[in-house]
């Protein structure tokens, strides 16, 4: 098959909104996609020999070309998603848009200049899990830090072979054995500003790559912003932006001088470039293992996410404190995020059950509905409720908006059920009762359902009380839990948006092959420039105070964000008193 006629099996994958609410430019013309490509690829191998200093130097200026447009772009989000941007709200658009992009940068500078100083990137303790991998912490990163997210820790467990001395020699390979110049396509995501921008960010500086960032049309309205940010790499060759749908993006990924693709998305859409979107020629060339796409291709694609909750002595004002992450995680971006909760697993026979989805739907009733402004959604949740009988919808939606459903008590043994087999990527969240009363039975009981039952490899998270832990055979149980679920990042008693936000990786678990892709290979952030990754765990206290500043009832989230933007700069202790006086006032 040609290349013509493989671009005429390519489905459009990303398609426009409905109503354009902020300015989209226009979609760039093949001719001048074949110049940019050329440009891109004369620069490659510049920027693979491009001396550390000079590199750091490019970096840091495009961290402040950045952070100059960083409120522009948060408005123009807010804009398009039907927020007010001087409303509380706003927070969403600081933390998704501003704050994970300008932490990165400032902890790839640093890793950067670790090693042109030392000849590697730094990283914390090295420890073993119970299985004997070795696990790596990689957060805190500094003192700063440790003040504002007190006991809170990452640990990136990685794969078995891994030893003490391969980790030390592929750490930063890159940079150890540098290629002679590669050109990356990412295939930016619609829902989430800062998502292309952070994959960018990864295939440039741990990668060595030149990239073409092709804009996602639901979100293209920000291509502008980027291009002013990151105007010095622009101007070099050694990142481009690109407009358009679906023919922009089937010239691209099929595009001789194009050496690797990335990809968020879908996995719909990771199969159609993949293998093809004629099902029977697919389904034969997947059989074949004859792709239609011969060249490497990394993704991120979504995930149905598990909430695992722990039987254990909770009090209401903890149940009351776990709910409201639950519920940051399922209602933040309208619950249009990879990451969203979506299921959530708890105990059978528990009465804590119970009272957990009481809090959560009390929680979620204080939260104001919102605009449905990711295509099709509406569409999405028409086909999810319809002919069920066990749907609760809380808020009062107006036109555009949705409701906070939930689909309570589900069977968890129904392997048609399709809540368990596609990430619904609307305001929908579902319940399960697994296992029973007994820590060791649930945690077994979870993680199998999660593991077999849910469709996905990328994020779950587990609520655990501190005293459960205290037993030292249900502590054992909940660290082989943490082994045996199959997914990339893990978080312990918090909001998995928070890790995405570390500088740690993120990436689907690394089990999934082309022909059963799942949420995707590959991690980006990874600020460390670890090789040979298995997941990242994030740990946090039950309960904390102040309260974080990503939850729906922070009263001054916008404030702490936009606070925390600021300090990520140059990880400034000046800006620190003026960051814990606002949360406190929360």
């Amino acid at each position: 098959m040609n290349t013509t006629q493989a671009m005429d099996q390519f489905r459009e994958f990303s398609s426009y909104p409905t109503q354009t609410r902020t300015q989209i430019p226009p979609a760039s013309s093949q001719a001048k996609l074949d110049e940019t490509i050329a440009h891109l690829r004369e620069a490659a191998w510049k920027f693979a020999t491009l001396p550390m200093e000079k590199r750091i130097a490019l970096l840091t200026n495009m961290q402040q070309g950045y952070l100059s447009v960083a409120g522009t772009m948060v408005e123009a989000g807010c804009k398009a998603k039907g927020i007010a941007p001087d409303s509380n709200l706003a927070a969403e658009e600081w933390a998704t848009s501003a704050w994970g992009v300008v932490r990165q940068l400032r902890l790839v500078r640093e890793s950067l200049q670790s090693i042109e100083k030392m000849g590697d990137t730094p990283i914390g303790k090295i420890k073993r899990t119970p299985t004997g991998n070795l696990a790596v912490q990689v957060y805190p990163n500094n003192a700063i830090d440790g003040m504002l997210f007190k006991d809170v820790t990452v640990d990136v467990y990685m794969q078995p072979d891994v030893t003490e001395q391969s980790l030390a020699a592929d750490r930063a390979s890159f940079y150890k054995k540098p290629h002679q110049g590669k050109v990356t396509l990412v295939l930016g995501a619609g829902n989430i500003a800062s998502i292309g921008l952070m994959d960018v960010v990864t295939k440039m500086f741990n990668e060595g790559n030149v990239c073409i960032l092709k804009m996602n049309p639901v979100n293209a309205y920000l291509g502008p912003f980027i291009e002013e940010a990151f105007k010095a790499a622009i101007e070099q060759n050694f990142l481009a932006v690109v407009y358009g749908a679906a023919e922009v993006g089937r010239h691209l990924v099929y595009h001789p001088k194009i050496d690797e693709v990335h990809l968020t998305g879908s996995d719909k859409t990771y199969d159609q470039i993949v293998w093809g979107n004629n099902g029977a020629e697919a389904d034969e060339r997947r059989a074949q293992n004859q792709p239609l796409l011969r060249k490497p291709i990394t993704a991120e694609l979504g995930n149905v996410t598990p909430i695992i909750v722990v039987p254990g002595p909770y009090t209401e004002k903890e149940i009351r404190f776990q709910a409201e992450q639950i519920a940051t995680a399922f209602t933040m971006n309208a619950s249009f995020m990879c990451c969203s909760a979506k299921v959530l697993v708890l105990p059978k026979n528990w009465d804590g059950s119970a009272r957990f989805m009481k809090a959560l739907q009390e929680v979620c009733a204080e939260i104001p509905t919102r605009n449905a402004y990711y295509p099709g959604a509406e569409d999405r949740w028409q086909a999810i409720i319809k002919s069920r009988s066990n749907v609760t919808n809380i808020g009062q939606a107006k036109s555009g908006e949705l409701s906070w459903t939930f689909i309570n008590d589900i069977n968890p043994d129904d392997a048609n059920e399709v809540l368990f087999q596609e990430e619904p990527f609307c305001s929908v969240i579902t319940s399960v009762q697994v296992g029973n009363t007994d820590p060791k039975a649930f945690l077994q009981a979870a993680t199998e359902f999660a593991n077999n039952r849910l469709w996905g490899t990328l994020s779950a998270t587990l609520i655990v009380h501190p005293k459960s832990l205290k037993d030292a055979s249900t502590n054992a149980a909940f660290e082989q839990t943490i082994d045996e679920l199959k997914y990339g990042a893990i978080t312990v008693n918090t909001f998995i948006g928070l890790l995405f936000c570390t500088g740690a990786p993120w990436g689907a678990y690394p089990d999934s092959t082309s022909r059963d892709i799942q949420s995707g290979n590959g991690f980006v952030h990874n600020t460390n420039f670890l090789e040979g990754i298995e997941k990242s765990v994030l740990r946090a206290p039950l309960f904390a105070f102040p309260k974080p500043a990503w939850f729906a009832s922070h009263k001054k989230a916008k404030v702490v964000t936009q606070k925390l933007v600021a300090m990520e700069e140059n990880a400034s202790w000046a800006k620190v008193p003026g960051i814990v006086f606002t949360a406190m006032q929360g």
